[in-house]
């Protein structure tokens, strides 16, 4: 399968791609990157984006960009109505520029836990708090299996929590792992949102099906229909393995989300209500 492959599923008027990032050398890198992935520029995303069927897109900082969310900016003004984002910032930012971002189609926080991580979990709270106001939503990523030790504190947020990637366990766990089980508690609250997305980061089994990543994805799909959302985290940053076709990324769903009501929740209705289309 090429990487100019077009999906055998045919995806429903008004899907959504929930994660995807930009890379420009044009913008620095921050001083926590700990990556320094190739240009990925925004006519290609859209090429991908028009090959797959993809009628909406949410644009996520990546941490090589740390706090600068220009490049993120950039994208969404080029991509336009049907782009949403989710930024970093701190405690430094004011209320006038949350503002001024929300009316841009910024709809959430990013943090992003893991290697080169640009802020501290010790002010998730804080800003948790600052952001709520505004009606955005904490998007978290950690290695799933420290889960356990943080869910006193995700059950306390006062926003709306994303889980991205399958809760990202960097091992693939069972279903009997407490951080699994951690998760599905999350899933409970009725605030917490899952993401189906990059099982080749995590994966042991490898394509076609990721099924150490897939028979968790399957239940978390059960466990909340209407809270699930999907993406294809182009263009793959950090894989070590071989890069997926972006196609396979959505035919993945009729193994994942057999079911076609449900599957439509998850690319179209659900992201709308989250991002607000």
């Amino acid at each position: 399968m090429g990487n100019e492959s077009r999906p055998q599923l045919k995806p429903p008027p008004g899907t959504c791609d929930t994660h995807m990032h930009i890379y420009d050398h044009r913008f620095p890198k921050a001083a926590t990157a700990r990556i320094d992935p190739p240009d990925a520029s925004i006519a290609d995303y859209l090429a991908m984006r028009q090959r797959l069927g993809i009628e909406r897109t949410v644009v996520v900082q990546p941490s090589v960009y740390g706090k600068d969310n220009r490049c993120l900016l950039e994208t969404m003004a080029a991509i336009g109505p049907s782009a949403r984002g989710v930024v970093v910032v701190d405690e430094t930012v004011s209320d006038a520029e949350l503002e001024r971002l929300t009316k841009l189609g910024i709809r959430g926080i990013r943090f992003f836990m893991l290697a080169g991580a640009p802020l501290p979990l010790d002010i998730l709270e804080t800003m948790a708090s600052r952001v709520a106001p505004f009606g955005w939503h904490v998007q978290f990523q950690t290695d799933g299996r420290t889960l356990p030790d943080l869910e006193a504190m995700l059950q306390r947020l006062p926003t709306t929590l994303t889980i991205d990637h399958v809760g990202k366990f960097l091992e693939p766990v069972p279903p009997e792992h407490p951080g699994f089980r951690t998760l599905l508690r999350l899933l409970d609250n009725g605030r917490t949102w899952i993401k189906l997305a990059a099982p080749y980061e995590t994966s042991k089994l490898g394509p076609p099906y990721y099924d150490d990543v897939g028979r968790l994805a399957k239940l978390l799909v059960k466990a909340a229909p209407d809270r699930t959302i999907w993406a294809t985290n182009w263009p793959h940053p950090m894989s070590g393995a071989k890069k997926p076709d972006d196609a396979w990324m959505l035919d993945m769903l009729l193994d994942w989300v057999p079911d076609e009501t449900t599957r439509n929740k998850v690319l179209v209705d659900n992201p709308a209500k989250l991002y607000g289309f």
